[in-house]
């Protein structure tokens, strides 16, 4: 192996302050486990004890930060992973894990103390297990369904994000909402119950007549 630097293409780079990356048949993001975008994604994961602590605590000012902060690190891990051809199989797995542990232990906790409605909280968390069972049901049964993104879906995920943050940020700095936080219940409802719907629909399509 020559010991030069090796040039590479000009639009590959590698690891930060050691030049061009070497090309090969495997992308080194590929076969990485620890990739920036990777840590800053088990950061979030790892930040979810703390806000829930926070929450159970009462103190939903530090735990607003911490949620907008993890919001942050969602679109900076993504951004990170596509400039700097730092995909990988890790970060496509640990990602969605970690929005939905985030999304999920707050609503759960901002129920128990009264924020938020119970019965929204056991909703939201029914619709993830009834997607989850019934995709292992359907991989028991020899069925592979596509899994597509539905449009219902992405707009549940961001009423969700909304109304938690929103959630967090009125109970927390003592502010009134006024018709805010019921309108985004409402929303939230409406969407978590269309998606969950528009799943199971998608997944009796792919069962055989």
């Amino acid at each position: 192996m020559p010991e030069g630097p090796d040039p590479g293409p000009p639009n590959r780079e590698g690891p930060i302050g050691k030049g061009p990356a070497r090309p090969g048949p495997v992308p080194a993001a590929e076969s990485a486990l620890f990739t920036l975008p990777n840590v800053i994604t088990l950061a979030r994961l790892f930040a979810v004890p703390a806000l829930v602590w926070l929450v159970i605590q009462h103190r939903l000012d530090i735990a607003f930060l911490v949620f907008v902060g993890a919001g942050v690190s969602d679109a900076l891990d993504g951004w990170l992973a596509r400039v700097r051809n730092a995909r990988s199989f890790l970060g496509s797995v640990l990602d969605p894990v970690a929005d939905k542990a985030l999304l999920v232990s707050t609503y759960v906790t901002l129920a128990i103390i009264g924020v938020l409605p119970d019965w929204l909280a056991i909703l939201v968390v029914f619709r993830d297990l009834l997607i989850v069972g019934g995709l292992l049901v359907l991989a028991l049964m020899g069925q592979r369904p596509a899994i597509r993104p539905l449009l219902i879906s992405k707009l549940n995920t961001l009423m969700q994000i909304a109304l938690a943050g929103t959630a967090l940020m009125l109970a927390g700095f003592g502010l009134d909402g006024g018709w805010l936080l019921p309108a985004l219940i409402g929303c939230v409802t409406g969407t978590t119950i269309a998606s969950g719907a528009a799943y199971v629909r998608d997944a009796a399509r792919s069962l055989p007549a």
